[in-house]
């Protein structure tokens, strides 16, 4: 069983940034690809952004390349999504994910086991 806590989310002005972390309990956060999700009121949880198990293989959905980066800090058991330049578009309650041991995760929620409570992101434009 894996326990997920998001934090860093907040309220922040149109082209501004935060960072938003993720801590995974237990010992096998290492040997499980990550990904954050988010979903905006009235709309489908979205795939944001991937991360392979030791970092060398990062995807992100088209709305936020070049402004949202993932990164993960195994040592930590915690993944990080920098999230730069944003927009109102990008209000929505974040959540990240992990995929089953030693399985390939990428864009596909199906492919992701378990999941954080999500926290709040609201850009003011």
């Amino acid at each position: 069983q894996v326990q997920l806590g998001e934090s860093g989310g907040g309220l922040v002005q149109a082209g501004g940034s935060l960072r938003l972390s993720c801590a995974a309990s237990g010992r096998t956060f290492s040997s499980r690809d990550m990904g954050w999700f988010r979903q905006a009121p009235g709309k489908e949880r979205e795939f944001v952004a991937t991360i392979s198990r030791n970092g060398g293989r990062t995807d992100y959905a088209d709305s936020v390349k070049g402004r949202f980066t993932i990164s993960r800090d195994n040592s930590k058991n915690t993944v990080y999504l920098q999230m730069n330049s944003l927009k109102a578009d990008d209000t929505a309650v974040y959540y990240c994910a992990a995929a089953q041991n030693w399985r390939y995760a990428s864009g596909n929620r199906n492919e992701y086991t378990y999941w954080g409570q999500g926290t709040q992101v609201t850009v003011s434009s």
